[in-house]
């Protein structure tokens, strides 16, 4: 079996997946800081969703970064919640 990185570097080294793939990077590095700030405020994925008017379901769909975040979602959010 071939080592994570090995594989990853195999894929990417397709101009078509790494153009992809770097398309998406925004997505999965907003996904990251999510949970990072999450984490800091020692806040669970259901008393963020309870503060941002959602559901836990959703929270964690857009930690997984398997749903991007609407930026003007959020944008409206913050400002109807002062956040």
């Amino acid at each position: 079996m071939k080592a994570f990185e090995q594989f990853k570097a195999e894929l990417l080294a397709d101009p078509a997946t790494r153009r992809e793939y770097d398309a998406l990077a925004q997505e999965f590095e907003t996904a990251r800081e999510l949970v990072v700030a999450r984490a800091r405020a020692g806040l669970t994925q259901e008393q963020v969703a309870e503060r941002m008017g959602t559901t836990q379901s959703t929270v964690a769909r857009l930690e997984s970064g398997r749903r991007p975040p609407d930026t003007s979602w959020g944008s409206t959010r913050a400002k109807n919640r002062a956040v």
